[in-house]
């Protein structure tokens, strides 16, 4: 499954704004600044945000962006459906059915694809922001200020998030 570079953002953003939930509205450039994001496009995310009711923006001196509601109660899915679409690498779960239905002798590959859509769902529906900022990271050591991605480490990103030009 890839994620698009706005999907990512999107991602990036909610967490910012999850990880403070008591200070308030926190305005785009700051956000942008914290998370290294291009203004400008953070700009039409967090409006796309706002318009699916994830965010509320505040007007005014003290204004931006907070979050609308609890950072418990904001699963990946939603956040990642809002911005890329349906999760399912290899189409929905309906078309997949049929196929399996229909297509006798690919039926087990489509199955795969089956299973590979539904436990990709399963983990994003059952992950909320929540999660991702307040235990410690998934390879077992605390979450500490942000670095650059390693050589390895962004060659992986790449894959996961859109790819590489000319793909």
């Amino acid at each position: 499954m890839k994620i698009s570079q706005k999907g990512l953002y999107a991602l990036q953003a909610m967490m910012m704004l999850a990880r403070r939930p008591r200070q308030g509205a926190i305005k785009i450039r700051d956000i942008a600044y914290e998370e290294d994001l291009p203004e400008k496009f953070l700009e039409l995310i967090l409006l796309e945000l706002k318009n699916a009711r994830l965010v509320e923006s505040v007007r005014g001196a003290k204004g931006g962006y907070q979050l609308r509601r609890e950072p418990a109660d904001i699963r990946l899915a939603e956040i990642i459906r809002l911005i890329d679409g349906p999760l399912a690498p290899f189409g929905d779960a309906e078309q997949l059915r049929v196929l399996i239905d229909r297509d006798q002798p690919h039926r087990a590959l489509y199955q795969v694809f089956l299973d590979v859509r539904d436990a990709a769902a399963k983990i994003l529906e059952n992950t909320t922001l929540a999660d991702l900022i307040t235990g410690p990271s998934r390879s077992g050591k605390g979450t500490k200020k942000q670095r650059a991605p390693k050589k390895k480490e962004a060659a992986v990103l790449s894959m996961v998030v859109g790819g590489q030009k000319g793909e």
